[in-house]
Order: structure tokens, then C-alpha cells, then sequence
């Protein structure tokens, strides 16, 4: 396997940019998200559309992005500076396996929540916390790392395509030293939207930056070409922060990342042996989906904590109806749900009320990004407190998670007429 083109990487030098994780929508709909994209409905290039709907009520990507922490743990664990930056970048790259399922999800509701426990000790709660933008916050913490996102995506259609840039900003705090990894992911490309088979592509620059030390990674993630050539695959290298490379990496987004120790030129050192570092995880036999064992039961409730937040998405009745395969009252409910929101927004407007999030608190802060300025949505501790008071609690009786109806409503019953 070769080494990166170093030029590939010199623009970063020259006009360093900026913006946000996937995940996004948690990548909410990065994550979460994603991490789906608003109003987009893209299809598997290598599939059909006949699935889409069973797919979208499955798992979301932007809850995928915790799937391989277990990297982010190595990274929190590692004295090497550069390493750790492999290790973090490698789990940067590992949620767009997701991206070969690119069907549309359904829109998140104003206030509509998405919390997992049991997976690698790792407490995850985002909340869609603005409807006009759509904006989403997530925090996910354990012994290792918290990360705390603010997203927002800025579309361009173009005919035949559609260019989403990831406006917001990602962060991961590694807490044995404090360092604070900055996450640029780079914008996406939705081709053939109107004529041939949809698919979805995101040439560019990933960057990760340690705010702490001034090391970085810099990744080209290559275009596909004609016939698919070069797709998926990505090239690039970590630097300290005098810009000299000191890891090469390489591998495919879809498949595996592996590293190896360069010189100052770039090149492989002797002596010095390219080693894998991260590999997509094993899928069911025949999965029409191309799932993951985790993807599969992030949107169940095995990974729900006790006393789910009606909140949640999981809950959502258009979700429910679609997995039951009634795509009359899964659409039905979907309006439903999509007009109750404009009720709540008209009896919002009428008090002089706005919308306030419950986990997340809007700051002071202003992050500039080349595709425009992006308010920052803070975690604010409230659901620390509010798990701790539920798990430290004997009186919760146990109840069918399933029957609970969902309510992410500021108001009470309101009238959809």
C-alpha cells in the first residue's frame, strides 16, 4: 500500500477551514449525526429505493458515531501525542461507513431527544434544540472523554446535486491530560438527485486539530472518479505543530484506517511497518442493510436507559407504524406530529415565548466557520442530575417502554385545526 500524496495536503496550510462534525446531526441527524440531511431522500448506489422505507426507521447515524469509542479510549489512554491523534481521527472516519445508508430518516420535532446507555459506559443524550435552522446539540461522556457538538448544515442544490457543508462545531475533551481534539469534517455531496442512481460522496479535507499542543491530522478523503475509482479511499498524514508529518495514514472509509511512522518527507521510515488501526465491524450474515450488530440496537430499546424521556425518538408513533409496515398511518402520524409542532409554534409566537432546550443552554458564543457564523449550544449538567436521580432511585416501577406516548411538547394538548 503506498504512501499519501503530500500535496494533497498543502491547501490546509495556506486557507485553514473550519466547521463541524457529522454527528451529527450528531453528525443530529449529524450522528445525529451523525451525523441524514433535511429534506434529502438519497437511496444506496448499489441498491434501490424499494427499501427506504423499512430502512428509515431503523438505526440513525448520527447515534453510530459512538460505536467504535472504544478509539477515543485508546486515544485518552496514549502518551505518544501523535498516536493519539490516529486513534481519534480513526474514530472521526469510522461513522461514514454509514454513509452507504443514505435513505431519508424522518425530521427530528422540535425538543425531540435520543438517549443510550450500555455501550462501553458511555452516557449519550442529544436533543434537536431549533426547528428554523434545523440545529441539534449532543454530549456523550464516560471515564475517558467527554464530546459536546453543536450542528447545523448549510445546503447548496445544484441541479442535479446538492452540496451540504457541515456548519458547527465538534469537540472531544480527553480527561488524563485535559487535551481538546477540534474536528473539522469536510462537506458532502449528494449526486443525482433527479437523473441515475442516487448515491453520496464527500470529497475533501478532514481535520483534526489538538487545541492543546497545535498537533493535527490532516485527511483527503478522495472523490470518486468514473467506475468508482478511488472512492472511499483516504490519504493523509498527523503533524506537529511545526507542520512537519510525523505519521502517514491510509486506508478506506468504508473498510479500515492503518498508520505508520514517516520522515520529514513523508515517506515510510525503515524498519517501520504499516499496522492497522481501526476495521468496520462484522455485519449479520446477509443484511440487506449492511448493519452493524450495534447499528441494529441503537434505535431499540436495549440501549435505552430506565425511565426513557417521553422525549426520545425511539417513541416517535410515525417510527412505530413504519416498523409495523403500515406506511398509511406512519405518514399520517408523520403530518400528525409535523402540524402539532406548528401548533406549538403559533401558541409560542402568540405569548412571546421561545423555545427553550431542557439539556442544552444557547451561549454568548459565536464560532466563525467559512460557511457562516454558528451560535454554540452548550450541555448544561441537567441530565447528569436528572440520570443520577433515576438510577439512584428504588421506587421506579418497571413499565413497557414501548407504551410510552412520545411528548417532546412544551404546551399541553393543543388543537392541530
Amino acid at each position: 500500500m503506498g504512501s499519501p500524496k503530500k500535496d494533497q495536503n498543502k491547501g490546509f496550510f495556506s486557507a485553514m477551514t473550519s466547521g463541524l462534525s457529522l454527528f451529527g446531526n450528531a453528525m443530529h441527524r449529524s450522528v445525529n449525526g451523525l451525523l441524514g440531511y433535511e429534506g434529502v431522500e438519497v437511496i444506496n448506489p448499489e441498491g434501490g429505493k424499494e427499501d427506504a422505507e423499512e430502512e428509515a426507521h431503523r438505526g440513525r447515524w448520527k447515534q453510530e458515531l459512538m460505536e467504535y469509542s472504544y478509539l477515543l479510549d485508546q486515544a485518552d489512554e496514549c502518551e505518544d501525542p501523535y498516536l493519539r491523534l490516529v486513534y481519534a481521527s480513526s474514530w472521526a472516519i469510522s461513522v461514514y461507513h454509514a454513509y452507504q445508508r443514505t435513505w431519508k430518516p424522518f425530521n427530528p420535532i422540535i425538543g425531540e431527544t435520543y438517549e443510550m446507555v450500555n455501550h462501553g459506559g458511555i452516557t449519550f443524550i442529544s436533543e434537536q434544540v431549533s426547528h428554523h435552522p434545523p440545529m441539534s446539540a449532543g454530549h456523550a461522556e464516560n471515564e475517558h472523554f467527554t464530546y459536546d457538538v453543536t450542528s447545523k448544515l448549510k445546503t447548496k442544490f445544484l441541479g442535479n446535486s446538492l452540496d451540504v457543508y457541515p456548519v458547527g462545531r465538534t469537540r472531544v475533551t480527553l480527561k488524563r491530560d485535559g487535551v481538546v481534539l477540534d474536528l473539522v469534517p469536510p462537506p458532502t455531496k449528494v449526486n443525482n438527485l433527479i437523473f441515475g442512481r442516487t448515491w453520496v460522496d464527500s470529497p475533501g479535507e478532514m481535520i483534526m486539530t489538538n487545541l492543546t499542543t497545535g498537533d493535527k491530522v490532516v485527511l483527503y478523503f478522495q472523490p470518486c472518479g468514473w467506475f468508482g475509482a478511488g472512492r472511499y479511499e483516504v490519504d493523509g498524514y498527523v503533524y506537529n505543530a511545526a507542520e512537519e508529518p510525523k505519521i502517514l495514514m491510509t486506508g478506506k472509509w468504508n473498510e479500515s484506517m492503518s498508520y505508520q511512522p514517516c520522515d520529514m518527507e513523508g515517506e515510510p521510515l525503515q524498519g517501520t511497518e504499516l499496522k492497522e488501526v481501526w476495521h468496520v465491524a462484522d455485519t449479520p450474515k446477509n443484511d440487506k442493510f449492511q448493519f452493524t450488530y450495534f447499528a441494529h440496537k441503537i434505535n431499540s430499546f436495549d440501549t435505552a436507559p430506565k425511565k426513557l424521556l417521553a422525549s426520545d425518538s425511539r417513541l416517535r408513533p410515525d417510527r412505530f407504524a413504519l416498523e409495523k409496515g403500515d406506511l398509511s398511518k406512519a405518514g399520517s402520524e408523520k403530518s400528525r406530529l409535523e402540524e402539532r409542532q406548528r401548533a406549538e409554534k403559533r401558541t409560542r409566537e402568540g405569548k412571546g415565548h421561545q423555545f427553550t432546550p431542557r439539556w442544552f443552554d444557547l451561549t454568548d458564543e459565536i464560532s466563525a466557520t467559512p460557511w457562516g457564523d454558528l451560535e454554540i449550544y452548550s450541555f448544561n449538567g441537567k441530565y447528569t442530575e436528572h440520570r443520577a436521580t433515576v438510577d439512584s432511585s428504588d421506587s421506579i416501577d418497571e413499565v413497557d417502554m414501548a407504551s410510552i406516548e412520545f411528548n417532546p411538547w412544551q404546551y399541553g394538548n393543543l388543537s392541530t385545526e
